[in-house]
C-alpha cells in the first residue's frame, strides 16, 4: 500500500492513482512487493530536523528515505521529500516542477529496491534508472 502525507506543508501530489500505479509498476519491475511504503511531504526546515536527529547531517536534502523491510524483495519504508527543496531544484535542472518530483519519488524507492549513490558510477547508474522510469510514467 503507498500512501501520500504532509507535514508542515499544504501539498496534494498530482495524479495520485497514477503515480501509486507507476511506482508498483516499477517495484514489479523489479521482483519487489511493497507491504507499505509513505511518502510524507514536508517542508524544508522539517526535513532539516530529521537529517540532523537521524543522520547527524546539518544541511538541507531533498529526500531522505528510510527502509524499514526485514524481507528481501519486500518494499516496507517511509521517504521524506522536502517540497521546498523540489521547487529550488526544479528551477536549478530547468525542469519542470512535476518531473522533478517524479524524479524524486523514483529516486527514494530505487533506494528502497537497492540502489546507491555513494559513488560517481553509483550515481550515473540510478540516475539511468531514473531517466528509464520517468520515460514510463
Amino acid at each position: 500500500m503507498i500512501q501520500f502525507f504532509q507535514e508542515e506543508v499544504a501539498f496534494d501530489i498530482p495524479k495520485p492513482v497514477k503515480t501509486k500505479k507507476w511506482l508498483t509498476n516499477t517495484c514489479v519491475s523489479n521482483d519487489y512487493k511493497i507491504t507499505e511504503l509513505n511518502y510524507i511531504f514536508c517542508s524544508d526546515d522539517y526535513l532539516l530536523e530529521i537529517n540532523k536527529e537521524y543522520l547527524d547531517h546539518d544541511y538541507y536534502t531533498d529526500i531522505i528515505t528510510f527502509d524499514n523491510s526485514e524481507e528481501e524483495g519486500i518494499v516496507e519504508g517511509d521517504i521524506y521529500i522536502s517540497i521546498d527543496r523540489v521547487r529550488e531544484n526544479a528551477e536549478s535542472f530547468d525542469s519542470d516542477f512535476e518531473t522533478e518530483l517524479r524524479r524524486v519519488l523514483v529516486h527514494g524507492l530505487l533506494h528502497l529496491l537497492g540502489f546507491d549513490d555513494t559513488t560517481p558510477d553509483l550515481k550515473q547508474v540510478m540516475r539511468a534508472k531514473e531517466d528509464e522510469y520517468l520515460l514510463l510514467f
